[in-house]
């Protein structure tokens, strides 16, 4: 790390976004790194995109430039597509491969099979992971945004340790979720690891 990442997390309300952003703010800090997060940008609650911009390192503005990411951290292959004016050549796409089809929408939802072809056509780090199985498989489809961070800590160039993102989330969730939590990292962490 160059003492700059740049992390945009999108997916829809009710996935853990927010949260997943406070850990690893949080995280951050107590490796001694500077952090700013931007606003929240959507309608967490009602089930629409929203996104979440992060930034560790020296910096003024907690907006991340078009093409400025580092990690693209997306909970939802659709909102994977509309975070990618925020991507360049070397970043990481890491992505839920499981759709939330929205209710409201007389479109058909294209087939996750395509976009991932397409993404693999078009860049050159693209992670999907079904983070949906593994969070049920874990113990609660609640526990996505867990299994998408361990994720994220696999990847070499993360600037967080595996260790400093499970003590921020022990210090935001409560103690009866921390085996679920522990085991959805470790299981998003093993996915990447292969």
């Amino acid at each position: 790390m160059d003492n700059h990442y740049n992390i945009y997390i999108c997916g829809v309300g009710g996935q853990g976004i927010i949260k997943t952003s406070v850990i690893i703010g949080e995280a951050a800090m107590n490796q001694g790194l500077n952090v700013v997060m931007s606003e929240i940008h959507g309608m967490s609650q009602r089930g629409g995109s929203v996104s979440t911009e992060l930034k560790i390192g020296d910096y003024n503005s907690s907006i991340i430039p078009e093409h400025g990411a580092d990690m693209l951290l997306s909970f939802e292959p659709i909102e994977t597509i509309r975070g990618l004016n925020k991507v360049n050549d070397d970043t990481k796409i890491v992505f839920n491969t499981h759709p939330i089809v929205p209710a409201s929408s007389d479109k058909p939802y294209p087939g996750v099979a395509n976009i991932t072809e397409v993404l693999k056509e078009n860049f050159k780090h693209v992670l999907p992971i079904d983070g949906t199985k593994l969070a049920i498989d874990a113990g609660n489809v609640l526990a996505l945004n867990m299994v998408l961070l361990g994720a994220v800590t696999a990847d070499d160039k993360f600037p967080l340790s595996k260790e400093s993102v499970i003590a921020a989330m022990k210090n935001n969730l409560k103690p009866k979720f921390h085996e679920l939590n522990l085991k959805a990292i470790e299981s998003g962490y093993n996915w990447i690891k292969g």
